[in-house]
């Protein structure tokens, strides 16, 4: 990589995941954060005036001082934007940063589903990005949108692919416990989650049953054809900051015990041209083996919060194996993985300083 910084935008800067683009960009080696959008009322502020800062980690100096412009290439003037808007929004906007000639690296859910965009977790599945050519052939843009999964899905389809790879899965079902910042800020009413479980989050199981089937598919032509394997999930929001913990029974076709599974596990590596970004984990998948592991309060943050974290693998007496998967939503699951999207894109000489 050259030196020289790539300048980058953040779209929907002041919400939970805007606000985690912006922390995480801070001292990135590759890209220089250069220009923040909000909402109209936002325009023109300063960003420490207008963001309710919620984020453990302190703000960062070069981002307090920039100002709040207004969502449109036009205002952003950055070859790469990162987009933390909401999926109604970004589908109305994504399109218009693509067409001028942005690298768009979205957490939103607007075209994670359209088949020639990809859905990217660079450790499993980087020849998806193939499907840009695709893209920008049929849709006449001079950019690109690259998306990242929902939040749950993440850590799921990285442990399935592994298990993919090695033993092949015919069936996968799914509990999963999802943190409050998942619904972003200022999310879910107190005396709603206190003393409390919401067996239900509009559209969560949708996704989670459809996301890891184009994730961990391969490329067939130019397109993806979807991993052959079914998934039935139940979704559920609990009374924890950060961290989605996913229980998780998987029926493989060829067996395997909970000594090979881990192996398997252990032994997953992301391929050389990912193991040498910035922000790739190492390792991609943390076995534990204690009983009483993950958590997320504890293990969150492997890897900078990039590591996918996997514990209590044993016998399922109706399918082959459980086991409990935890990732860490607003880092691995939405900004830190568009990060590293980011990352792969420039390595493979798709994105400049002067635009995609």
């Amino acid at each position: 990589m050259a030196v020289e910084k790539i300048p980058v935008a953040v779209l929907g800067a002041t919400g939970s995941v805007g606000q985690r683009f912006v922390q995480l960009l801070e001292s990135h080696p590759w890209f220089e954060l250069t220009a923040l959008t909000g909402s109209e009322r936002r325009a023109g502020k300063m960003y420490r005036e207008t963001c309710e800062w919620i984020l453990p980690e302190r703000l960062p100096e070069k981002a307090e001082s920039l100002p709040i412009l207004a969502t449109s290439p036009e205002a952003t003037l950055a070859p790469v934007v990162f987009s933390a808007l909401p999926s109604a929004v970004a589908r109305e906007l994504e399109p218009k940063f693509a067409e001028a000639g942005a690298a768009v690296f979205s957490n939103a859910g607007a075209f994670r589903m359209e088949p020639d965009v990809p859905i990217l977790l660079p450790e499993i599945n980087h020849p998806h990005l193939r499907l840009i050519e695709t893209q920008r052939r049929r849709r006449r843009w001079k950019g690109f949108i690259v998306t990242n999964s929902n939040c749950t899905s993440t850590g799921v389809s990285i442990v399935l692919s592994a298990l993919q790879s090695e033993f092949g899965v015919k069936k996968a079902f799914l509990v999963s416990l999802q943190a409050l910042s998942g619904a972003g800020y200022p999310g879910v009413p107190s005396l709603d989650i206190q003393d409390n479980v919401i067996p239900f989050i509009s559209n969560e199981e949708e996704k989670l049953e459809s996301e890891p089937l184009k994730i961990t598919g391969e490329m067939q032509g130019d397109a993806v054809e979807p991993a052959p394997f079914t998934i039935s999930a139940h979704c559920n929001r609990v009374a924890v900051r950060d961290g989605h913990l996913v229980c998780m029974s998987v029926e493989l076709m060829r067996p395997a015990d909970a000594g090979q599974a881990a192996e398997a596990l252990k032994a997953f590596q992301a391929p050389a041209e990912v193991r040498a970004l910035p922000s790739c984990p190492d390792p991609v998948i943390l076995v534990r083996d204690e009983s009483n592991r993950p958590q997320p309060q504890l293990d969150r943050m492997e890897g900078n919060g990039m590591t996918t974290v996997v514990g209590r693998i044993r016998p399922d007496p109706h399918l082959h194996l459980k086991m409990v998967v935890l990732s860490h939503n607003t880092i691995r699951g939405a900004a830190g993985g568009s990060i590293l999207n980011a990352e792969l894109a420039a390595a493979q000489g798709l994105i400049s300083k002067t635009g995609a």
